[in-house]
This record gives C-alpha cells, sequence and structure tokens, in this order.
C-alpha cells in the first residue's frame, strides 16, 4: 500500500471507509447494521477510538475518526474490522430470516481462498483508504459527505431521516446511537 493509503498520525483525523467484499449490500438488515454500531461503542468505550461522524450504508460504513492520545488508530481499526467479521458471520449462519445465506457465505468464502492474507473467509476489503483531515475545508467536505450519502443514495428524501448516520446529532447537537465528539 503506497503512503497515500497510511495512518502516520495515530492521533490525527481520518475520513476511512469501510466495504464489504464486491459491493455486497449485506447492511440492509438492522441486526447487522446494530453489530457496527455496538462494535463501535465498545472501541469508543474501551479502545480510545473517537467518532467525529459516521454513516452505515448497505454496503460500507463511513467514519471521520481520530484516537485518544493513548491509542493507536490502525490498531483500533484492525480489530474492529477483525471482530466485526467474525460477529456477523455468525449472525448470518444462525439468523432464520437470512434469505441470502448461502449466497453470502459463499461469496465471502470464496473471497477468503482469494486472499492470502485470510484461510477461508473475507467480509471486509483489505483497504480503507484512510484519508488525514488536515484542514478545515478537507474535514467539511468529508463530513457533508457523509452525512448526504443516504439521500444521493435515494434511501431518504431528508437528512436527518436516516437513523443509521450521525447527520441528526449535528442538526440538533444531541447524541444519537453513537457518542460523537463535533468537529465545528
Amino acid at each position: 500500500m503506497g503512503r497515500k493509503y497510511n495512518i502516520n498520525d495515530q492521533q490525527g483525523y481520518y475520513f476511512v471507509t469501510f466495504t464489504v467484499v464486491n459491493w455486497i449490500d449485506l447492511f440492509i438488515r438492522n441486526e447487522y447494521r446494530e453489530i457496527l454500531v455496538d462494535s463501535l461503542a465498545y472501541c469508543q468505550r474501551y479502545k480510545g477510538l473517537m467518532i467525529h461522524a459516521w454513516c452505515i450504508m448497505t454496503s460500507h460504513v463511513h467514519l471521520i475518526v481520530s484516537a485518544a492520545e493513548d491509542g493507536e488508530l490502525s490498531t483500533i481499526i484492525r480489530d474492529f474490522k477483525s471482530f466485526t467479521s467474525r460477529q456477523l458471520r455468525k449472525c448470518i449462519e444462525t439468523n432464520p430470516t437470512e434469505s441470502r445465506r448461502k449466497w453470502l457465505l459463499w461469496m465471502f468464502e470464496r473471497a477468503g481462498k482469494k486472499n492470502k492474507r485470510n484461510l477461508d473467509f473475507q467480509l471486509w476489503q483489505q483497504h480503507n483508504h484512510p484519508v488525514e483531515l488536515s484542514t478545515n475545508e478537507m474535514m467539511d467536505q468529508r463530513l457533508d459527505y457523509i452525512h448526504n450519502n443516504p439521500m444521493e443514495a435515494g434511501f431518504v428524501d431528508d437528512l436527518v431521516a436516516w437513523e443509521w448516520s450521525s447527520c441528526m446529532s449535528y442538526e440538533r447537537q444531541v447524541g444519537g446511537k453513537l457518542a460523537i465528539v463535533f468537529v465545528v
């Protein structure tokens, strides 16, 4: 991976995107989204993750994040992706309403076998493309992008209607599903 996409400052502000392999629309079910929200909340409480903005789309997750002084953002991201991959796999395997179970597991197993870094399963694409947000202009642009994403995709007609995002927290300056460290 080139220097452009490394996390060089472990306490810097970064825009990151976690994408499901083959852009599979996995996060169409609330139980899968809740796994992500719960895992992000855990990382906030116990690993020093600071979330400045977030949005869960159907095939990917956008975040603006940083780490507390004693945290290491690269490690937090690695642990989050590893844990959520295992949890989501278990949920898919045991979810009685998952009509795509066989296909999803086959796609994730196929992706895992193609990647030398995995044994037999891969849910997330390998890269996160972290972009350090070193100026207010960059921060504002990514914040708008994250919060507009659900409306641009046609999921909602009003930005604050998408409950799987920090947009409502910013609009109303109140908490939502995750604690937000506001950037203004």
